[in-house]
């Protein structure tokens, strides 16, 4: 049995769960969060939180589960785990990326793949997943996951970015709850996560405050030597410093580096000894041109040789190379906390003449190369070190980087730095070796100079403190280089000497000068030295910095310096030593010296004289004013050393001992300022707790707060009089250190006293504020430096009095000094007094209640006064923002009960001060306006923190006697809060923020509504403009895109609907209300409001579809009521669903919605505007389903004929159904332009084509639109014609637009007169008669396209098209470009009808077959010889009828005579409009299926070959030059085939004596397949008399056997058609006289004219269709012809033996051309060429013209150029035939008596082709019958032949 879980709720998928073969199973994926709610028998029932919405059971042990938090426990409980919010956050985050990484990697290689957002996006998702795996683990120490913690968030906001996905508000890399914070503080969140973002390239937001841009951050440079590849065959010592280009100096102490005689290897003393940091680096040195110098010095021999093997005795230091490494901005970059890599640097060494060696670092930088060279190295490389740069102090640097820097050797920076901290303790004197002169001696050469430095104390000690180099123990001497052979040596070495503070007073340095021999067996010989004293005895400073020039004084023995009492009291610098007049101890050497240079950093010893003065002020108390006269000029940094002593002197001087003043107060108090303004100083303001601290700790004077408080008051009375006003800006900018010495003293007084003088010290307190507001008071451009210094720093002060005074009387004070400065002032002033207020609101004055209530009304009123005067609006803004904030704070610290009335009377004195105002300020606004987003966000924390209270409040102070004021407030905030909804003040990423703000929103017009429906809607008051404004508000909140959830990932959406509901169903309630209050007055919302109540009810919610859909009802029973029926309703809702839908809104659940709400509606109130309201819903149904199908084909290039479909569906809508011209004309182009990109010329042409048949030739105006001009309706009509024209002319079917020429030539001929014009058409017109001649064109295939099953879309489904396709496409082609357009259908075959099963099955299945077009008759060419190239266009255009045969066979195939049993079933199909027109396919509306029998398929093929011989003879007759190879093939197969059996088979099936006995129904067809036979061997007759002549010398052997084989195959003709009967009829005939001589070609010869026609001629005419006729023909006979011809005439009629007589076959032409013109025909004209065995067209088959007569050559002879071939028209299927008469044919030659040309030939009978022979030698020069006259009309006709030649 299920049960609940209790402690089983939340859990991972660790394994796949499948779920194949289980019921009501949940698959589930390896890492997939769950959500249990039931448990039973191992098996857990829940739902991913993947999709909430599907539940299902799972196993129990695929779950690890997890510890979780209930929140909302019960049906809509939420479960979360319970872990760190970042691992909880990355595991969200790489579930939502990861879904959107596959997309990315679904696209890469197309146009829209990105395959470095791809990569990027990989490595970042790798990243985050590695470090919240380390988060998990446990084992990291507290800042390695603050800092894993920071990474993680990074790259979040990053990726967030990169994807476009939304801004994550942070709080120190957290998260923000937005219930717990303001609306104005989630702003201040968002607006600097994204400036951070935007800033870096990986962003983290954060609330702190923004750190002081000016403040210094110290950096360190970790620096470790990677190797030395030189081999120097001595030890080494290699120093590191840095050096500053720039400045040109070293700015860092030395590293050392020693080397062994065996190399870099081999030498570990110990761990970290080739390591160092470079400490207290600032930002400016980072940005300076810094290198690594390094200097490598030989140890050893005074003169190295690799021949001398034995050790030295003596070790020299002596110079060697220098290397300089670059620290590029590469290296150095990397702040903000960003961790970076070692990067790795070499170098190579220098090495110059040893006098040039102390400035060697600068030869080469300033590549002086003619001073220096470079060593030779037996390796690529040379020195190599790795850098890294570390920021922030060195102990948290020590704690981020353990492994790196703990344990590793500091090299300090030379002097200060940047930032000096309290607790720093140093004292270290940095000398440097500058240069030195030396006497020769009376040697030969130059001496070998050694200079050793010792550090002796004041017995003479020496004391272990000297440092030649940092990374090694200090000792007790260090000795220079040796510059060999060089009295005048520069060393430039540097060496640190840290003396103990308490040995520094008496010690001294010595310097040692030795000669040194290069001999190894010599002595180091002693001949000089110098020394310094490094603090004066009598004034107790330190020795100077800089450079000193010292005596050298002589001396050869080491121990007449063992007592330095001798040689201390003599003169140590030169300077001194030229006055020295008494005799000294050691004789001094003039002419030598040596100048050093010294730097001492201590933060204990000083060598300023007036500070020491100042400290000593006891001991001279006359020279007190001129010691503190010169305080000011004392060094920063050496006063704040001694900052404690400093100050007890001051005070101990500023006052008595009974509290008075004394002379020097003044000078006491101005420099007390100074030492407090230097606390201001970045260098310094770590010195501040150091201040504090002696406040509380150590300050003991109780009586001098009188004496500061009159002295900061004397200071403001005299600024007004005082041109100088720095003194007094100084004292201003110090007063919050004065006020704590101030508030400690009146502390220290009244705890000795007991609370003594207490009115005193108020009154003084009180007094100087007076003061202070007097002076802000004043209008003076002389203090206002001062005024605006005073309001800056006035906040510190009042937070002092806080501990003396309350709060309310500080507030009070405060309060006054805002209202004393003037509102009427400067820019700088009005910004510093704001300045103020911003201040005085974020301290703790505002906590209380009372100062809250009195700056807050003061506050309030000021801003309210600049708001209005638009002055300092971004300031403003932050004020009032700090003030939402504030408030915000105390009202949440009381959520849990009721607000206290403070804080109920603080919203309301906002909310009535400002709302009005900032509303109004915000409507003037731009939205890019600085501080429009601070505005808006200010407004949106007021209408937080108002409750229905404080809104009626608001009603009730605005309504007034007339109500104008209240109405004017809801307009302004209606109007702006649509504003704010529809044009979003917010980035769109904002999404928290804007989710917030929408809520704000809708509480709000919850409460705005109050005042609408109390008071502007009563009879008297009612006020449209207010409601209309409200409602749309509504809408435009309701359908806002931040609100659709269904856009929204499952996570998302669930998250929104947790926090906030569903709010457009919130909305959609309230607007539901509304609209029912409005009641009579809904009226006036018809028709503005169809639209948006549209809009509200497309929203994809159905509970929100259910209850909004009925204001539809409302709105036409509301205006049917009104005006007898609703047509603005039907009207409006038709045209805005039109562009709604196309919007992509609505789906086909609304429109089923629709449909059944609103027709329930109607029946169950039953109005009597049921029928038109019916009929409306059901239109508006049918015009919903269309819509949605054109939206959902409106992407995709592969949709474009669906769009097509969909737009043609639409506008046949518009036309046939509602009769909405605009919107049919929209829809036109809508069409038009989807034609054009897809190349459909033609469909484009007919598509603009409806359009202008909707205009007249008028001069009627027509309004502009978005495609033309204002202009008449002729203009219009011309340039749509223009349009259409020139798409035809690019589909190449100039036949259509011959016609619109036309009508424009009479147009501009008869009524505009425009001949200009007239002109261009007219030659337009004749450049598409020569197109319509000299162009090939391509005849398009037609395709029968079938679609089947219920997954297609709903306008093909199940329906049947004819498509008409691309030119030169192919069924191969044509059903690949359905099958992309349709990837998902399976193609059936096309010889198989689809069952019911296909038809409702859910998939999707195409059936594709190529169709034959059946041409529509065509009137015009009736009767008429036209030339091919013109009938050619007619045949496949203009066409509604298509046929498909499928071959059958009945009994099984024969396989010896597949002909017996072939039958064909011939599908016609028909559509419901030609083809081409505005589409290329329409659907099929008629199918008939027919049954040809096996006579009637094998007409078929005989015709069918027969045509392809006609346009291939057509095709070398007027082309007689191409390749005649495909011609001679094509002969050769058709004779061949004949020879081979073709003929034979036939002869075997049908022209059997038993085939007609068992099959009498189809005589009519084995006669008709007779005459075909004989029309083929004209045919080739003509075509081998054509080829013939055509055929090259090469060819004629085959052409000569073409002719032997077609002798034959025309016997076998004639044999099979001939019968005895027609033996008869023709014997009986040869004594007819010849007809006279027709017109023949002029080119051709009598004898050749007479072969061509010759056949024909006499052949004997057919029996008259009378009885006299018949009797008289039959007893006329026709002399001089040969057998061969008569027999040739015998086969002509051979097939009529069949009927009873003859008389009653010609006496029924109309069922003889039913019996052989089947169901399908030709719709071309009349051609000499295409004839049945009577001469006769089929299309003259179905006329009474003289439709039984045989076609005989005419008089006319036609040449070659100007005439092709005459064509007749396959009779149409659904065509009415006219069956001829006796009347007709008796009377057809009536009028050609008397004519004096040739008559023409009768005209050919219905059912019989002509025969004749081709002349190849038989007796060609009998002369012709005379055809007898015969009365009736004269029909032109031509020869049949003669274009066959």
């Amino acid at each position: 049995m299920w049960t609940p879980t209790k402690n089983q709720k939340f859990g991972v998928a660790i394994y796949n769960f499948e779920a194949e073969h289980v019921q009501q199973a949940l698959r589930l994926d390896v890492g997939e969060t769950v959500q249990i709610l039931e448990e039973c028998c191992g098996w857990y029932r829940g739902f991913s939180t993947k999709n909430r919405n599907l539940k299902g059971i799972f196993p129990a042990q695929f779950i690890h589960l997890k510890p979780f938090k209930i929140d909302n426990e019960g049906i809509y409980e939420t479960v979360t785990p319970v872990e760190d919010p970042v691992v909880q956050e990355a595991a969200s985050v790489l579930r939502e990326w990861g879904q959107i990484w596959k997309d990315l990697y679904v696209v890469l290689g197309t146009p829209h793949g990105d395959q470095e957002l791809w990569d990027a996006v990989r490595k970042t998702m790798m990243d985050i997943a590695d470090w919240r795996k380390m988060l998990i683990t446990g084992t990291l120490t507290s800042d390695q996951i603050g800092q894993i913690k920071l990474k993680i968030t990074r790259k979040i906001d990053w990726g967030n970015r990169r994807l476009g996905l939304d801004l994550v508000p942070r709080v120190d890399g957290e998260m923000v709850d937005p219930d717990a914070v303001s609306v104005v503080e989630l702003y201040r969140v968002h607006v600097l996560s994204a400036e951070t973002s935007q800033g870096h390239t990986q962003g983290l937001g954060t609330l702190a405050k923004k750190k002081d841009r000016r403040k210094a951050q110290s950096h360190h440079l970790f620096f470790c030597m990677r190797d030395f590849s030189y081999h120097l065959g001595e030890d080494a010592e290699v120093f590191f410093s840095l050096y500053d280009a720039c400045k040109g100096k070293f700015i860092s102490e030395r590293f050392l580096v020693k080397l062994s005689k065996e190399g870099f290897f081999n030498y570990v003393e110990k761990i970290h000894s080739n390591c160092t940091i470079f400490t207290d680096l600032g930002s400016a040195d980072l940005s300076s041109e810094l290198y690594i110098v390094a200097h490598v010095v030989r140890v050893g021999r005074m003169l190295f040789s690799e021949s001398v093997k034995k050790s030295s005795s003596h070790s020299y230091r002596r110079p060697h190379g220098v290397a300089l490494f670059r620290l590029a901005p590469s290296v150095l970059q990397g702040a903000d906390g960003e961790v970076r890599n070692d990067v790795e640097l070499t170098g190579k060494l220098f090495s110059s003449d040893e006098k040039d060696f102390w400035q060697l670092p600068e030869l080469v930088l300033k590549k002086q190369s003619n001073k220096y060279s470079i060593m030779s190295n037996n390796a690529s490389y040379g020195l190599v070190v790795s850098v890294k740069v570390v920021h922030g102090e060195l102990e948290q640097a020590t704690k981020e980087n353990p492994l790196l820097l703990k344990n590793v050797c500091i090299t300090k920076k030379l002097g200060f730095s940047d930032v000096i901290m309290p607790g720093d303790v140093r004292n270290d004197l940095y000398v440097t070796l500058n240069s030195g002169e030396f006497e020769r001696g009376g040697k030969s050469v130059a001496k070998n100079i050694e200079v050793t430095v010792l550090a002796l104390d004041v017995d003479g000690q020496p004391l272990e403190c000297i440092y030649s180099g940092m990374g090694h123990e200090g000792s007790t001497e260090y000795a220079s280089m040796i510059m060999y052979h060089n009295n005048s040596p520069r060393w430039n070495e540097r060496l640190k000497v840290a003396i103990p503070i308490d040995q520094f007073g008496g010690a001294h340095l010595r310097l040692e000068y030795r000669h040194c021999s290069t001999r190894e067996k010599n002595e180091k010989k002693l001949f000089g030295f110098s020394f310094i004293r490094l603090m004066d005895d009598e004034g107790g400073t330190t020795f100077r910095d800089g450079s000193h020039e010292l005596c050298v004084y002589k001396c050869d023995e080491r121990a007449r310096l063992n007592n330095p009492a001798e040689y201390l009291t003599m003169p140590f610098l030169s300077k001194e030593a030229v006055d020295c007049i008494y005799s000294l101890p050691f004789q001094r050497s003039p002419k030598e010296f040596i100048v050093i240079d010294t730097l001492l950093c201590s933060t204990k010893l000083t060598q300023n004289v007036d500070l020491l003065s100042l400290l000593r002020w006891r001991s001279a108390p006359d020279g007190i004013g001129e010691t503190l006269s010169r305080v000011t000029r004392v060094d920063g940094a050496e006063t704040v050393k001694f900052l404690q002593d400093v100050l007890d002197a001051l005070f101990a001087m500023f006052s008595t001992d009974d509290g008075n003043s004394t002379q020097h107060s003044g000078h006491v108090f101005q420099a007390l300022v100074f030492i407090f303004s230097l606390l201001e100083d970045t260098k310094f303001e770590h010195f501040k707790p150091v201040m504090d601290a002696y406040i509380t700790g150590h300050f003991a004077a109780a009586l001098v707060y009188k004496g500061l408080i009159s002295c900061v008051k004397h200071l403001s009375d005299l600024c007004p009089q005082n041109e100088k006003q720095e003194p007094i800006m100084r004292c201003f900018r110090s007063l919050e250190y004065i006020f704590k010495f101030i508030i400690q003293s009146r502390l220290l007084f009244a705890r000795a006293t007991g609370g003594q003088n207490e009115d005193s010290f108020r009154i003084d307190v009180d007094n100087l504020f007076e003061s202070f507001a007097h002076m802000l008071n004043m209008h003076l451009e002389n203090i206002e430096n001062s005024q605006i210094t005073l309001l800056e720093h006035l906040q510190g002060a009042c937070d002092q009095l806080c501990q003396v005074l309350s709060p309310g009387e500080v507030a009070n004070h405060l309060s006054n000094l805002f209202n004393a400065t003037p509102f009427e002032s400067t820019r700088e002033l009005t910004r510093a007094k704001l300045n103020a207020m911003k201040n005085s609101v974020n301290s703790s004055l505002f906590d209380d209640d009372d100062g809250r209530a009195v700056l807050l009304e003061t506050i309030c009123t000021h801003l309210r006064q600049h708001l209005e005067g638009r002055q300092e609006l971004r300031l403003c803004g932050d004020v009032l923002s700090d003030l939402v904030i504030v408030i915000h704070k105390h009202v949440k610290s009381h959520y849990s009960g009721r607000l206290p009335p403070s804080l109920h009377q603080d919203v309301e004195t906002v909310m009535l001060t400002l709302f009005d105002v900032v509303v109004q300020l915000i409507l003037s606004l731009e939205r890019t306006a600085p501080s429009s987003g601070t505005l808006v966000a200010c407004l949106m924390g007021i209408l937080q923190l108002m409750e229905e209270a404080h809104y009626s409040r608001l009603w009730d102070a605005n309504v007034g006697a007339d109500a104008h004021r209240l109405r004017h407030l809801l307009y302004s905030t209606t109007v702006l809060l649509s504003d704010l909804v529809r044009a979003a003040v917010f980035p769109s990423d904002w999404f928290v923020m804007r989710m917030v703000t929408n809520h704000t929103i809708l509480t709000a017009m919850q409460e705005i509504a109050q005042p609408l429906i109390s008071t502007f809607l009563k009879q008297g008051r009612f006020d449209n403009q207010l409601w209309s404004n409200y409602l749309n508000l509504a809408v435009g909140f309701l359908t806002q895109p931040c609100l659709q959830l269904e856009h929204f990932s499952q996570q998302k959406r669930h998250k929104v609907l947790e926090r906030y509901n569903d709010m457009r169903v919130l909305m959609g309630f309230q607007i539901l209300s509304m609209w029912h209050n409005l009641d009579d007055h809904r009226l006036h919302f018809i028709p503005g409001m169809v639209g948006p109540f549209l809009e509200v009810t497309l929203v994809p919610e159905p509970e929100l579809r259910k209850a909004t859909l009925p204001i539809f009802f409302d709105m036409m029973q509301a205006e049917q009521q009104a005006k007898g029926n609703f047509k603005q309703v039907e009207t409006e809702l038709i045209d805005k669903l039109d562009i709604l839908v196309s919007e992509n809104k609505g789906d086909d659940e609304y429109r089923q919605l629709f449909n059944t709400i609103l027709l329930e509606r109607v029946r169950s109130n039953d109005p009597v505007w049921r029928e038109s309201g019916t009929a409306f819903i059901n239109s508006v149904t049918r015009l919903l389903e269309r819509l949605l199908d054109y939206r959902n084909v409106m992407q995709g290039d592969e949709n474009c004929d669906k769009r097509m479909s969909c737009t043609v569906n639409l506008l046949n809508f518009y036309k046939n159904e509602i009769n909405r011209q605009e919107m049919y004309i929209r829809y036109i182009y809508k069409l038009h332009d989807l034609h054009l990109p897809a190349g459909n010329f033609t469909e484009a042409a007919f598509t603009l084509q409806l359009h202008a048949s909707q205009l007249a030739w008028t001069q009627r105006m027509l309004h502009a639109d978005h495609l033309y001009p204002a202009q008449t309706e002729t203009q219009r009509k011309e340039l749509i014609y223009m349009k259409i024209i020139e798409n035809f002319d690019k589909g190449k079917c100039w036949e259509e637009g011959i016609p619109l020429l036309e009508e424009l030539a009479a147009q501009y001929r008869i009524r505009l007169f425009d001949y200009q014009k007239l002109s261009e058409v007219l030659k337009r017109q004749a450049r598409f008669y020569e197109e319509i001649l000299s162009c090939n064109r391509h005849d398009n295939e037609y395709f029968r396209v079938g679609f089947y099953g219920l997954g297609l879309p709903l306008f093909v489904r199940n329906k049947a098209f004819i498509y008409r396709g691309l030119e030169y496409e192919q069924i191969r082609d044509f059903t690949q470009r359905i099958q992309t357009e349709f990837p998902q259908a399976k193609i059936l075959p096309p010889n198989t009808p689809p069952d019911d099963t296909i038809r409702s099955s859910d998939g999707q299945y195409i059936q594709i077959c190529a169709v034959k077009p059946i041409p529509e008759p065509n009137p015009k060419f009736d009767g008429l010889e036209v030339d091919e190239r013109i009938l050619k266009y007619y045949a496949v255009n203009h066409v509604r009828c298509f046929f498909y045969d499928r071959a059958t066979y009945r009994g099984g195939a024969d396989k010896d005579n597949e002909f017996k049993n072939l039958w064909i079933e011939r599908i016609t199909y028909t559509i419901e409009s030609e083809l081409p027109g505005i589409l290329k396919w329409f659907e099929i509306i008629d199918q008939r299926i027919e049954q040809l029998c096996p006579p009637q398929c094998a007409c078929e093929t005989v015709e069918k070959n027969n045509k392809q011989l006609k346009q291939m003879s057509l095709q070398y007759r007027a082309n007689p030059h191409d390749n005649i190879q495909p011609f001679t093939m094509r002969l050769q197969g058709t004779i061949d085939a004949a020879v081979n059996g073709g003929i034979a088979k036939y002869q075997d099936a049908f022209f059997g004596p038993d085939y007609l006995h068992m099959y009498p129904e189809n005589s009519e067809h084995v006669n008709r397949l007779k005459v075909l036979f004989n029309e083929q061997t004209l045919i080739l007759e003509g075509a081998l008399e054509l080829h013939g002549k055509i055929a090259p010398l090469a060819n004629q052997p085959l052409h000569r056997r073409l002719v032997e084989v077609f002798e034959d195959l025309r016997n076998k003709v004639r044999k099979i058609c001939s019968t005895p009967q027609s033996q008869r009829s023709v014997s009986s005939l040869q004594s007819t006289p010849p007809p006279p001589l027709t017109h023949r070609r002029a080119d051709s010869d009598p004898a050749t004219e007479f072969r061509r026609i010759g056949s024909i001629i006499n052949s004997p005419l057919p029996p008259l269709p009378s009885d006299k006729c018949a009797a008289s023909l039959s007893s006329s006979s026709t002399s001089g012809h040969s057998s061969q011809r008569s027999s040739q005439a015998s086969s002509l009629y051979a097939h009529f033996q069949s009927a009873s007589h003859d008389d009653e076959l010609y006496a029924k032409p109309q069922e003889w051309d039913e019996g052989v013109g089947g169901s399908q025909r030709d719709s071309r004209p009349r051609s000499a060429f295409i004839t049945d065995s009577r001469g006769s067209s089929p299309k003259s088959l179905t006329k009474s013209l003289n439709s039984d007569y045989v076609i005989v050559p005419s008089s006319k002879a036609v040449s070659d150029d100007s005439q092709r071939w005459r064509h007749s028209r396959p009779p149409s299927p659904h065509a009415p035939r006219n069956s001829g008469t006796h009347d007709s044919l008796n009377t057809s030659w009536s009028d050609s008596q008397g004519s004096q040309e040739s008559l023409p030939p009768l005209p050919p009978r219905g059912s019989e082709k002509q025969i004749r022979s081709v002349s190849l030698g038989g007796e060609e020069d009998v002369p012709p019958p005379v055809l007898p006259k015969r009365m009736g009309k004269k029909i032109r006709t031509q020869s049949l032949y003669s274009n066959i030649l």
